[in-house]
């Protein structure tokens, strides 16, 4: 089967098309024929290197990817679900050994498989799971309670848009940094404070909320520069692994999307959000199988709003 696989690691051009041995679905398991995968800030580090020394102890090619988009292929034995072989299914992907989800078919746990929204292609499905778990992960580890007040960074990308508009249907004021440009597409999900991006985050949120705001969900990698934003015993969560110095009774807490590996009931409930109106699915565009290394030049390169998808 093909894949988007890196021998050696390096820049975009790295990436090559290259075949994988066929993969089928055990007790407890599905398989996926996978027409899409939406490429994530973490694929780049399979890809450069970053992460070498965890892939070390698999031979390549590693193959990046953590979303994914497609049919029900095959059914294992003793699989305990609503899906049958046929139905359009979407699942977050924890690379395996040396593979993630730039493959034709995944063999996943029956827990990591659901149903894709109504309504969407298998492009639009593909930009759900991984990111709206994170956003989810991150409002569960900040515990806040409706009426309080968040700031989130990076609004307007993948992970910051999820995040608002849960905090949103949550009953939750939103504060938002954003650049002229993305004013409207925050207006659109409801947030309540926009301020301007750039230097200076501490003083604008203070500007509206004297005291300081009740939680940050950091998507724009702040760290530090942003903690005096926070009220005393405000809450701080960050997606890079981010932890602050204690202080003020400030919980810090780190948002690792893997805690919500295979949790069938929270990606049901993402995809019930998107069947509702209440998420909105955002693809910044598409390539196809052999211009792969297109959509992570331009993820590096910044700016895209949305997710880049590659098609298989």
């Amino acid at each position: 089967m093909k894949a988007i696989g890196v021998m050696k690691h390096g820049g975009p051009e790295v990436l090559e098309v290259v075949d994988l041995p066929e993969m089928n679905a055990g007790p407890g398991q599905i398989r996926i024929r996978n027409y899409a995968a939406a490429v994530n800030p973490v694929d780049i580090s399979v890809r450069n290197g970053s992460m070498a020394a965890i892939q070390a102890a698999n031979p390549p090619p590693y193959v990046p990817g953590m979303d994914a988009a497609g049919i029900v292929d095959q059914v294992g034995d003793g699989v305990e679900t609503d899906l049958k072989e046929g139905d359009k299914a979407m699942a977050m992907v924890v690379p395996s050994g040396s593979y993630g989800a730039y493959m034709e078919y995944i063999v996943l746990d029956q827990n990591a498989v659901v149903k894709a929204p109504e309504d969407t292609s298998y492009v639009q499905a593909s930009t759900l799971p991984m990111n709206a778990l994170t956003a989810r992960l991150s409002l569960d580890l900040l515990g806040l309670k409706e009426g309080q007040v968040l700031a989130v960074t990076g609004g307007p990308g993948a992970y910051g848009g999820y995040v608002i508009q849960l905090a949103k249907a949550e009953g939750l004021i939103v504060l938002a940094d954003s650049s002229p440009s993305d004013e409207e597409l925050l207006k659109s999900w409801g947030v309540d404070v926009i301020i301007p991006r750039g230097e200076g985050f501490v003083e604008r949120v203070r500007s509206e909320f004297p005291k300081g705001v009740d939680g940050i969900a950091d998507g724009a990698l702040l760290n530090e520069s942003a903690i005096d934003a926070l009220t005393d015993g405000g809450s701080f969560t960050s997606v890079r692994g981010f932890k602050g110095e204690p202080q003020r009774e400030i919980k810090f807490t780190t948002t690792w999307v893997t805690a919500y590996d295979c949790q069938k009931d929270k990606l049901e409930d993402l995809r019930q959000k998107v069947e509702d109106g209440i998420l909105s699915l955002r693809v910044a565009d598409t390539v196809d199988i052999n211009n792969a290394s297109e959509a992570h030049a331009r993820l590096e390169a910044g700016g895209t709003r949305g997710r880049m998808v590659i098609e298989f």
